[in-house]
């Protein structure tokens, strides 16, 4: 099995096999918040009860051994930005603007948490043991077809003097091939990318509709910056599909919270 599922309490989250240090990729579960946000809702922006979400982060942050005014997070905007992290990135006050857009975040610093949120996108974790460093990339279609995650290894490269093949990479649960049903938009932007080989990851689902796998995307993307494939794993679950355990923008028409992916050195 290459994700294991833990539990403290009600509180679950999944952890990738390949990934030694700490982390998690949270669902719903074991939560504070209530109504359309039960129970494990980690999004600032809405309109949760602050308390509540500052709770949820309590119990995520102590079962990783950090706290909440260490983690480092940043405005997503569907780009390919990828920031460098460092101790001045903490997020010092939870409920505060971040000043800066980013859709993925590498550093190479001791304790400090990244963390990057979705609800259908595919996130990513990266390790390499060696340098040791980290990453943590949200790829939703725009930032898939823009390669964020491998220019996110590109930066643990070039910044932290990673090697591709040293790298762990964790695709963790977000929309499956299953049920991300789009229009023209997204195939073609995979054939402006991928050429030919865009064909592995499409389907015609009737007039004008196609389906995507974002997933195998992505891992394909990583070989071709240099990751073994024996060192990234693929989870096989789908956001949509398990929406009673994971946050889902497509299953609760927008009336949700966000799942988390945290790691740290």
């Amino acid at each position: 099995m290459s994700f294991v599922l833990k539990k403290t309490g009600d509180f679950e989250y999944m952890t990738a096999e390949n990934i030694a240090v700490r982390h998690a990729f949270t669902t719903r579960k074991g939560g504070k918040s209530r109504g359309i946000y039960s129970s494990l809702n980690l999004k600032i922006n809405s309109d949760d009860d602050r308390e509540a979400v500052r709770e949820n982060y309590a119990i995520i942050c102590g079962e990783l051994g950090t706290s909440p005014e260490r983690l480092v997070f940043s405005k997503q905007v569907h780009s390919d930005t990828v920031r460098v992290a460092t101790e001045g990135d903490c997020h010092r006050e939870l409920f505060s603007a971040v000043p800066y857009e980013a859709d993925a975040l590498v550093t190479a610093e001791k304790d400090l948490p990244l963390v990057i949120f979705v609800a259908d996108c595919i996130p990513i974790l990266l390790w390499d043991p060696e340098v040791p460093a980290i990453g943590a990339v949200h790829a939703g279609w725009r930032g898939t077809v823009m390669d964020i995650a491998g220019k996110a290894v590109s930066e643990m490269c070039r910044n932290f003097g990673s090697k591709p093949e040293n790298i762990r990479a964790a695709v963790g649960q977000g929309i499956g091939f299953c049920c991300f049903e789009t229009g023209r938009e997204v195939p073609e932007a995979v054939r402006a990318l991928l050429g030919a080989g865009a064909e592995n990851y499409i389907s015609p689902k009737g007039e004008e509709k196609y389906r995507v796998d974002l997933k195998g995307i992505n891992r394909f993307l990583l070989e071709k910056r240099g990751l073994l494939p024996e060192n990234i794993e693929v989870s096989g679950e789908c956001t949509a599909c398990g929406a009673d355990k994971y946050w889902s923008h497509r299953a609760t028409k927008g009336l949700r919270g966000v799942n988390g992916a945290f790691i740290i050195i």
